[in-house]
């Protein structure tokens, strides 16, 4: 079958295909000649096709797109292999997902590339100086972890990923209501997606010295649950007053952060499903983005439109920061005197506090999750901002080489 597509004022290729993918027939299909950017559009039709089958029967539904040779379709395999394994990671239930098997899904994807790294656990992780990843995941009787791994060349650039891998977000003893907390797996949709777009990068073989940690833990409630009000120490040095257990990601994310700046990477890029206040600003499918570096910002507004993949910048305001004052401890971790207002920003500054060594950081609140079907964007978990990044690491490093 041949399918002229491009033919409803669609703004992209890539969004026409997109749309038609989703409810054609199954079949085989080609392209109409003449049709505008047809890597873009082979890239929209397969995103659509995308499928979460684990516990049902597989579908039969099979739809081909054939294409001409001009179409990379090697760059399109590694995109589509990061984009489902950050998919499949968020969409796998809690039961059967835990911060053991979200460390090992990190140590198997660097075992399959040459990479190598080490995974803390428990008790350990006070040993080794992570104390808020501790505190945040000890409740649960699945023990918390930090996976660090790495790839590359070390005399390559070094560019990190941090993720946020909190399993299941109950809110902790801050205990979110039942229609708040029924899609808390994706709360592990940062380190999702920084696992989709390492995937990409080894894939791709770029020039880089990778470098990904992830915490891992589930925030749950018991007897040995951290407290609001307690005050915690962080490998940074800083004493963190709680102000809301339902606040635990920036925490976890705090240890990590302060591990990744100690080494001065070219580009530290960290990824977390953080706030509700991005999706009450910005909504779900366009994820806000936050870092002092000007050239990086402009670079990735430039990318992420390039590659339909929607992004927006807020600001790191800085006379916010006043907004996570505490008496008692050097910093609170949430919004306590500026009547709940900029909740993502004063997220992103608190995160800012642990970045200091670092030139080039950049921050991502996203929402990992897409709650009804859309025009390459089938319900469930979502890659946001990845296929961007991949685009901008392989243009930035590859052309210093």
């Amino acid at each position: 079958m041949c399918c002229s597509l491009f033919r409803c004022g669609e703004p992209t290729a890539h969004h026409a295909c997109r749309r038609a993918c989703g409810s054609l027939p199954k079949g085989d299909y080609s392209l109409a000649d003449g049709f505008p950017d047809p890597e873009q559009a082979a890239l929209g039709f397969a995103l659509s096709a995308y499928l979460y089958e684990q516990y049902v029967t597989p579908s039969r539904k099979i739809r081909r797109l054939g294409v001409g040779k001009d179409v990379d379709l090697d760059r399109i395999g590694i995109v589509l292999d990061g984009v489902k394994l950050a998919r499949d990671l968020i969409n796998t239930p809690a039961n059967d997902l835990g911060p053991e098997d979200l460390a090992a899904a990190v140590a198997a994807l660097f075992d399959k590339h040459g990479g190598a790294g080490r995974v803390v656990v428990g008790e350990d992780l006070l040993d080794e100086n992570f104390p808020m990843v501790h505190a945040v995941g000890r409740a649960s009787s699945r023990a918390p972890r930090i996976a660090d791994f790495t790839w590359g060349e070390a005399s390559n650039p070094k560019v990190t990923l941090v993720g946020k891998g909190v399993i299941f977000d109950t809110g902790g003893l801050n205990l979110k209501p039942g229609s708040s907390m029924s899609l808390m797996k994706k709360d592990r949709g940062g380190s999702a997606n920084v696992l989709g777009l390492a995937s990409m990068i080894m894939a791709a073989k770029l020039p880089v010295r990778l470098r990904v940690i992830v915490p891992c833990g589930e925030n749950a409630v018991s007897g040995n649950a951290f407290r609001p009000g307690d005050i915690l120490s962080s490998r940074k040095g800083l004493s963190v007053e709680i102000g809301n257990t339902d606040a635990e990601g920036r925490l976890i994310l705090g240890d990590a952060l302060a591990l990744a700046d100690e080494e001065s990477p070219d580009l530290l890029i960290d990824m977390a499903t953080l706030t509700g206040a991005a999706r009450v600003a910005l909504g779900p499918d366009l994820p806000p983005y936050y870092t002092h570096d000007e050239g990086l910002a402009e670079d990735i507004a430039v990318m992420a439109e390039a590659a339909a993949d929607p992004l927006w910048r807020l600001p790191l305001w800085q006379p916010y920061m006043k907004y996570l004052d505490s008496k008692v401890a050097d910093i609170n971790h949430i919004n306590t005197s500026g009547a709940g207002f900029a909740g993502s920003i004063t997220a992103a500054l608190f995160l800012s506090r642990f970045v200091e060594n670092t030139e080039s950081w950049i921050h991502f609140d996203i929402f990992g999750w897409t709650p009804a079907d859309k025009p390459g964007k089938p319900a469930g978990g979502e890659a946001q901002g990845i296929r961007c990044l991949f685009d901008l690491i392989s243009e930035r490093y590859s052309s210093a080489q």
